[in-house]
């Protein structure tokens, strides 16, 4: 078993704490990714566990074994780069097995971990070939070749796919995804790109100045965010907010009001634990699939100003008559036109609502539903 867990991890470079107590399980088999905006620690932690940064305090666990003070090479970890980090005088054979070499491994044990990898990855007839004459997709491939003839307990991967061009990420995450299903191993990836997070994660953790800010699936996160941080960084394009009052509370539910809909009172659930008050005001949170496409009463008057039409899909960017921001999706056929005023009817079953401290106090039904459907 090779479960990484984490405990009350903390890493400092002087008097700067860059992670601020870190406690996190990934277990064996998981596909862990590590997802934040730029300086927000993922890349510190990865590297920690990988041993590549001393820990300041806390412990580590890898496999039941407290890895926090073994150096890099025993910990059984493979670190797959940002940057290939190939020597250009091998070949794409001697590159892979170059660990295994320097371990003195026997030579049919190498030949066979060498091919094998390259099978999975679809790179035989690459062996004989030097980094230079390879392109990025093939020298990534090699790269993350030469992590498996290791065979480690955990693969870690530092934002392997963010030098290659958007095309080729698509495909290779699908290639990173099948690899993990074919191997089975924990895989532990760091990324600031959400979509990747999304798409790629059995678990994601967010993390924001040094702490985590939540950890679970990505439709979890998706539909159940904790903070107002967490819906907006999860999503693409991301969860639009509205200023709104609470004019009643009734049982678990709450009324709100939107400034930009007068006519419209928002009926949302709320959390049991939620505390709210009549007159509190309150951030409306909702993406932009979850406006009603056909207007069924008051709504919110949008004023068009660019329209992305990615095909079978078109967002619609734009501002309230009171100036507030908003991404609505639109029919990819017959989508809204710069300079066009649209009515956007929000639909108060998908709506999230957060404090002034940008804490969730709302359960999204429609949501929830969303969710259950796809479980």
């Amino acid at each position: 078993m090779a479960d990484v867990v984490l405990k009350n991890v903390r890493k400092s470079f002087g008097a700067v704490d860059v992670i601020k107590g870190v406690d996190l399980e990934a277990r064996h088999g998981e596909f862990v990714v590590f997802v934040g905006p730029s300086g927000c620690g993922k890349s510190t932690l990865l590297r920690m566990i990988c041993g590549l940064e001393k820990i300041t305090s806390g412990q580590l666990l890898i496999g039941d074994e407290d890895m926090s003070d073994v150096e890099a090479s025993d910990r059984g970890t493979a670190m797959v780069f940002q940057s290939y980090a190939l020597y250009p005088h091998m070949t794409v054979a001697e590159n892979m097995s170059f660990a295994l070499r320097m371990a003195k491994a026997p030579r049919a044990e190498v030949d066979k971990r060498v091919r094998r990898a390259a099978e999975i990855l679809q790179i035989t007839h690459l062996l004989d070939r030097k980094p230079k004459d390879m392109s990025g997709g093939q020298r990534q491939r090699v790269a993350i070749g030469r992590a498996i003839v290791r065979a480690p307990k955990v693969f870690l991967f530092d934002e392997p796919l963010s030098n290659l061009d958007a095309e080729l990420r698509v495909q290779m995450r699908v290639e990173l995804s099948k690899l993990h299903n074919e191997i089975g191993a924990t895989m532990i990836y760091v990324t600031h790109d959400q979509v990747e997070a999304m798409t790629m994660a059995d678990k994601i953790v967010v993390l924001r100045d040094g702490l985590i800010e939540q950890i679970g699936s990505p439709l979890d996160l998706y539909t159940a965010p904790d903070n107002r941080f967490v819906a907006g960084f999860i999503g693409s394009p991301q969860m639009n907010f509205l200023q709104g009052q609470v004019t009643g509370v009734s049982g678990i539910e709450v009324q709100v009001a939107v400034p930009d809909a007068p006519d419209h009172i928002l009926r949302v659930p709320l959390r049991r634990t939620a505390q709210v008050q009549v007159g509190q005001n309150v951030t409306v949170g909702i993406r932009p699939e979850h406006f009603l496409g056909t207007p069924e009463g008051p709504g919110l008057e949008v004023r068009i100003d660019v329209v992305e039409n990615l095909g079978g899909i078109a967002y619609a960017y734009g501002k309230t008559n009171a100036g507030q921001e908003l991404i609505l999706k639109a029919e990819s056929e017959r989508p809204p036109h710069s300079g066009m005023v649209v009515t956007a009817s929000i639909n108060d079953a998908y709506c999230h609502l957060f404090d002034d401290a940008g804490q969730t106090l709302s359960t999204s039904a429609g949501a929830i539903r969303l969710r259950d459907a796809a479980a």
